[in-house]
C-alpha cells in the first residue's frame, strides 16, 4: 500500500480526511471559546471595578 493509496482509502478519502478535518476545527473551536469567554467576563468584571472605584 503506498502513501498515495492510504490518502485516497479506496475512494472514501475525501470523505474520512474532511470528517477529520471537520472535526479537528469543533475541537479546537471548543478549547478557544470558553478562553475567549472567560478573558471578555473578566475585562466586564474588571470595567465594573473600575467604575465602582470611581462613584466612591
Amino acid at each position: 500500500m503506498t502513501f498515495s493509496e492510504f490518502i485516497n482509502m479506496s475512494g472514501y478519502g475525501h470523505y474520512v480526511w474532511s470528517s477529520f478535518g471537520i472535526t479537528l476545527v469543533l475541537l479546537v473551536w471548543q478549547v478557544i471559546q470558553p478562553i475567549n469567554e472567560l478573558n471578555e467576563l473578566k475585562r466586564k468584571i474588571s470595567q465594573s471595578n473600575l467604575r465602582n472605584t470611581k462613584r466612591r
